[in-house]
């Protein structure tokens, strides 16, 4: 019986619907280029659970690869990953393009070991298979190295300027039309709704057309931003990232500006079961980590336009999800 390693990330059961505060600490240890004993022991609960990877090493492990936008020819891109870690560890590995909501589900149902997450999918994959994030990805227009910001953006004309404080900035919003990317997404709805609780404006998710005068949602970046663009919105909900291509044009993007913003949304990480052995996890962690290096580099760079893997700690690095969903009034 083979067990898996599922990357999943952005969305969050292969053939199921998707899963849909400010800065967070900085972790001291976040650019280690290598996983030490100690960090992973650290993350251990210990149960004891055998793992399929220590009795049958020899069997070929599954790679799942999430699709996100943007991302094209994945399946082949995902080959070459496969095969890079089946160098390094020495074994064969298949890679299988899919979703965050099959990671969760296969993490849960022990058909997998691995996953890339984006942070909610992380903390469910916590809730069900009590997995653990130890990495994290890294991208050039990310403002936090391995955190971003969710951005309130408005057209360039807009009168909406920022103000002195968040919560007078904000106040702005009463009555105006706001489209969110989708009431599952973190940059896009769960940490700007968290932030208008925080500010006092709203008491909860389910309160938001009491202070909206409407509220609508795009199903993405690109959608939301386009009805910013043409009018049919006053302001979207959106990641930093979503003002370059494939999202909008540097056209579109010269007629649109950040009226907010909310720093410490965590990147989508590595996340592996708690069933794997102490010396399977640093295995698998350090060859992931040799994607850094010149030489291997374009192998992750081709697949979601990440320059790097950072260690992360797994609470520290989720913390501020959890915190914006209990602020929205939303389960994990």
């Amino acid at each position: 019986m083979s067990k898996k390693i599922l990357l999943g990330a952005g969305a969050v059961f292969i053939g199921l619907s998707s899963l849909t505060l400010n800065t967070v600490e900085p972790t001291p240890r976040a650019l280690a280029e290598s996983v030490t004993e100690q960090q992973i022991a650290h993350h251990t609960p210990g149960h004891g659970v055998p793992s399929v990877l220590a009795q049958a090493t020899t069997r070929p492990l599954t790679i799942v690869f999430p699709s996100r936008a943007g991302s094209t020819d994945l399946q082949r891109k995902a080959d070459a990953v496969a095969q890079f870690l089946s160098r390094e560890l020495r074994m064969p590995v298949q890679a299988v393009v899919g979703d965050d909501t099959a990671a969760v589900e296969a993490l849960r149902a022990n058909r997998a070991d691995v996953a890339f997450l984006s942070s909610r999918p992380a903390l469910k994959a916590e809730q069900l298979a009590n997995s653990r994030l130890y990495l994290a990805e890294v991208r050039p227009n990310y403002s936090g190295g391995y955190t971003y910001r969710s951005v309130m953006v408005v057209r360039k004309d807009s009168p909406l300027r920022p103000k002195a404080s968040a919560k007078q900035t904000l106040q702005q919003l009463q009555g105006k039309t706001i489209a969110f990317t989708s009431p599952t997404s973190g940059s896009g709805f769960i940490f700007p709704v968290g932030s208008l609780v925080q500010q006092g404006l709203v008491p909860n998710r389910d309160r938001l057309n009491n202070f909206f005068g409407q509220v609508t949602y795009g199903g993405d970046y690109s959608k939301a931003l386009q009805a910013v663009l043409r009018g049919q919105a006053d302001v979207a909900a959106v990641s930093e990232y979503a003002l370059y291509s494939p999202y909008v044009t540097a056209e579109e993007a010269q007629q649109l500006r950040v009226l907010y913003g909310i720093a410490g949304v965590p990147a989508h990480g590595v996340a592996i079961d708690d069933d794997v052995p102490t010396s399977t996890r640093r295995r698998i962690v350090n060859a992931l980590l040799k994607l850094n290096q010149p030489q291997n580099n374009q192998l992750l760079q081709n697949l979601y336009n990440s320059n790097k893997l950072v260690s992360v700690y797994h609470n520290r690095h989720l913390r501020p999800m959890r915190e914006a969903l209990r602020r929205a009034g939303i389960d994990p």
